[in-house]
């Protein structure tokens, strides 16, 4: 058969192909079409109160003001009716008119707050709905200035990069051991990361947990997982084929992708903690999570303690791992959004998540087997130190 007898036929099966594709969505986009014209018909009026659902998203306090973020997560319109502050009616402004399903508006209530005292706004609805918002430390919130964004550049420092600078120093001792203790000190990195990854999980269902919900809520976290662990894997993928057998360089550069993502959420912890008052600056604070995040450089300079890794490529992984809590900080403190976060605290999950897979195999003794008690022993001890280490830092 001729190549002109064939490509006419090949022609019409695609076409054919693609219209059998393109018509059930045709037949849905009439249906729904003809629905909303029809004015949803058989449905009719709905019974009973409207359903009101309302989420503070964010607090701002200026001086004899408290400004309140709301976000419509309800099916239904919402207006706000009054507002009171510890039980006293207050005045405000905003809201005026109707918010509708996801659509957020300013609150501002007039208000002469006392700083380090503790505040319950109430704002009442139209139909007599009530949204109470606690305030437990009356401070400031602080203006985006450029001493603002130096303050928080610095502590992300401190916090985030030289706390993992201060663990790669690790690398010349881990060029001297044995290979057997390389495999402890894998298993130990595989548990430091466990506890990473356990933490960014049970923080990001908390943020969730009390920010917008019409948005997903506790489900970004998971939703956020999945994206960094099949991303990840597919950037491994694509970085293996690419660098010619250098494993252990590609996962070096994972493990601080993920303590990155990790540290990002922490900035974002400590920026919007310290936007509400609730961050002590004090030295302990700072000596703490220098310890807790120095075990992270270890982390990253274990896969390649067998090679000979360049300066620069050292520092841009320590980078890699540490600066993001730098842009944590600002984006926590100048914009806290608390389904961000919780999107963010997954996606560090599912990094750390598709960390350990890979790591997993550097822990095989000669038998092939993974849970040898060497790596056992590690396993523990990761987690041990990393817990311990973490009750040092109170944000």
């Amino acid at each position: 058969m001729s190549s002109e007898t064939a490509d006419p036929r090949l022609a019409r099966a695609s076409g054919s192909r693609l219209l059998a594709g393109l018509a059930p969505l045709a037949l849905i986009a009439a249906l729904i079409a003809a629905f909303a014209l029809l004015g949803a018909p058989g449905l009719g009026e709905r019974p009973g109160p409207p359903v009101e659902e309302l989420s503070i998203e964010r607090t701002v306090l200026e001086p004899g003001t408290i400004q309140l973020t709301v976000r419509n997560d309800g099916p239904d319109e919402v207006r706000i009716a009054q507002a009171f502050v510890n039980d006293a009616f207050v005045t405000f402004t905003g809201g005026e008119n109707a918010i509708g399903r996801l659509e957020s508006e300013k609150i501002r209530v007039d208000q002469p707050w006392v700083e380090g005292e503790a505040y319950t706004v109430a704002l009442l609805t139209s139909t007599g709905g009530t949204l109470e918002h606690e305030i437990p430390v009356a401070v400031e919130t602080p203006g985006t200035d450029l001493s603002f964004f130096w303050l928080m550049a610095l502590l992300g420092v401190y916090v985030g990069v030289i706390p993992v600078a201060l663990g790669m120093l690790w690398l010349p001792w881990l060029r001297q051991i044995p290979a057997g203790w390389l495999r402890g000190i894998m298993a130990l990195t595989v548990g430091l990361l466990a506890v990473l990854g356990i933490d960014a999980v049970l923080e990001g269902l908390e943020i969730a947990g009390g920010g917008s919900q019409a948005f997903g809520g506790a489900a970004l976290v998971w939703v956020g997982a999945a994206v960094a662990f099949l991303g990840l894997s597919g950037v491994s993928s694509w970085l293996a084929a690419r660098s010619n057998g250098a494993e252990k360089g590609t996962l070096a550069l994972m493990i601080a992708i993920g303590i990155g993502l990790h540290n990002f959420g922490d900035g974002i912890a400590i920026g919007s903690a310290y936007a509400v008052g609730a961050l002590a600056l004090g030295a302990f604070l700072v000596i703490g999570f220098a310890i807790h995040n120095t075990t992270e450089g270890l982390a990253i300079v274990s896969p390649i303690a067998s090679s000979n890794p360049t300066l620069k490529r050292l520092v841009l992984l320590g980078l890699i791992a540490g600066a993001p809590a730098v842009l944590g900080a600002w984006l926590g403190a100048a914009a806290y959004n608390a389904s961000a976060a919780a999107f963010l605290f997954g996606l560090g999950a599912g990094a750390i998540v598709q960390v350990i897979v890979q790591l997993l195999h550097a822990l095989r003794d000669e038998g092939g087997r993974t849970l040898h008690p060497v790596a056992v022993g590690g396993l523990l001890a990761g987690m041990a130190i990393m817990f311990g280490t973490g009750l040092l830092v109170s944000v």
